[in-house]
């Protein structure tokens, strides 16, 4: 899926396949929770990327942090909506 198709799915309401991607998809559609259940129960380094990503939009600057100190990455000084932008492009084929 690319990243052009990926939002068309999100504006359809259409869930994407790809586990990595349903997590996005459940963010962008308002349901926070259900993402970062995903990312949770999922793990690995994608999941764990964004596992980072959502506890930083949550507000939980500690525990965003540990996250991206768990997988080596820099915390974000970017918006929350280009962080989103970077990896749902990063994660589409």
């Amino acid at each position: 899926m690319t990243f052009k198709e990926f939002l068309v799915a999100i504006e359809a309401k259409s869930p994407p396949n790809s586990p990595i991607l349903q997590i996005l998809y459940l963010d962008k559609i308002g349901d926070w929770h259900g993402a970062h259940d995903l990312a949770d129960n999922l793990g690995g380094k994608k999941a764990d990327r964004i596992h980072a990503y959502l506890h930083r939009k949550e507000g939980d600057v500690w525990n965003a942090k540990y996250w991206y100190n768990r997988i080596g990455e820099p915390f974000p000084k970017i918006s929350l909506d280009e962080e989103w932008d970077l990896l749902a492009k990063a994660y589409c084929d």
